[in-house]
């Protein structure tokens, strides 16, 4: 999971993230102002979680641009931790909160494995 905390740090600085785990799931919070889910994708990839994004912005026609630092774009592919499953990922988006639910593999229940002799001639 350090993998992934590390990535979230190198985000730019106009997205913040929050990473929570419980026994079951990570989620997986993003802040993405002004972005509506249908401006939004978000898939698998190769273990990473591909998040791509178009932020709505309107200018007024009397107006120009003095400064523009808001991104229309943001692109960020980050690492899944190696227990969680992405196939399973839930999604939900409101007021520019996308929430990311990524359960985690179920671990290989308790057994106690059998041991057979060899053939000791």
């Amino acid at each position: 999971m350090s993998t992934l905390r590390d990535a979230l740090s190198e985000l730019p600085d106009a997205v913040f993230a929050d990473l929570l785990e419980s026994e079951t799931a990570y989620l997986l919070v993003l802040d993405l102002p002004g972005v509506a889910a249908e401006a939004a994708e978000l898939r698998v990839e190769k273990g990473r979680l591909v998040v791509e994004a178009r932020r709505d912005k309107h200018l007024p026609a009397e107006f120009d641009y003095v400064r523009e630092e808001r991104p229309l774009f943001l692109d960020a592919e980050l690492p899944l931790p190696p227990d969680a499953v992405g196939d399973d990922a839930e999604a939900t988006m409101e007021r520019g909160v996308l929430e990311v639910r990524l359960p985690k593999r179920a671990a290989a229940p308790e057994r106690t494995i059998p041991i057979t002799a060899g053939d000791e001639s």
